[in-house]
């Protein structure tokens, strides 16, 4: 099967291009670095030519409300608008558990739009709602780190392995559109604030982390919130298992 893969240059896109590979699938990617603009659209009939399925992993940029759902929406509404052209048969998008409950993210407001975009557009969708990934309380510790010291909010997460996503997307994108999938998670709750310490200590590196509710993430998301639903599909990646690989 000829799959694309947008986003296909980042952390899940990499993994998942890796995963179609080595099930001998015929895989495109889609990013800026490969001469593939989503945003002004520049490339993307070539990329698609011939192309049966498009998973959809992009990110987002870190800007305000209004310039996120502006760049999820343009970007979107290029790609559904090449696909339909190009007659692809499913757009597989990864989106986040918990968006709909979480106001004031500008993350999750532009991950809205998207997958309102998808679900009212003109190719047959799946909408894949995944929990945090292993990688993420370490990413945020990062994102405010100054002088050995960072803020993180202390949110309760389910976690996920990238590459257990990775393969989930793989499966669903070889099968028929699904609409609105199950949440898929990690097999046990974890909180961010000691999964970045856990990190941090199995890569070797002194972070003195300060538990802190920010904008970004608000109380709003305290408690179950992010959290995945009972009917989930439960990825089999420990953190812990995760965390070995670290070291």
């Amino acid at each position: 099967m000829r799959i694309a893969v947008a986003g296909a240059t980042g952390n899940i896109g990499a993994l998942t291009v890796a995963a179609l590979r080595r099930q001998g699938h015929d895989v495109v990617g889609v990013s800026r670095s490969l001469g593939v603009d989503l945003l002004t659209g520049a490339g993307l009939d070539a990329a698609l030519t011939g192309v049966d399925t498009v998973i959809d992993v992009t990110n987002g940029p870190g800007a305000g409300r209004a310039e996120t759902v502006a760049y999820f929406g343009t970007a979107t509404r290029n790609l559904l608008a090449a696909e339909e052209r190009a007659g692809v048969r499913h757009h597989v998008l990864l989106s986040i558990v918990g968006i709909d409950r979480v106001e004031g993210n500008a993350h999750y407001a532009g991950k809205r739009e998207q997958e309102r975009l998808v679900a009212e557009g003109p190719v047959p969708w799946t909408i894949v709602p995944a929990t945090q990934f292993h990688d993420f309380a370490a990413m945020v510790a990062g994102w405010t780190e100054q002088d050995g010291t960072a803020t993180i909010a202390p949110l309760l997460v389910q976690p996920i392995a990238p590459a257990d996503v990775a393969d989930i997307l793989a499966e669903i994108a070889l099968g028929e559109p699904r609409g609105r999938h199950v949440d898929v998670a990690g097999p046990e709750p974890q909180d961010l604030v000691d999964m970045a310490r856990r990190t941090h200590q199995a890569r070797g590196v002194e972070v003195r982390l300060v538990p802190t509710w920010s904008g970004l993430f608000g109380p709003s998301m305290a408690g179950d919130v992010l959290l995945p639903g009972e009917d989930a599909r439960i990825a089999p990646t420990t953190f812990d298992e995760w965390l070995a690989g670290q070291r």
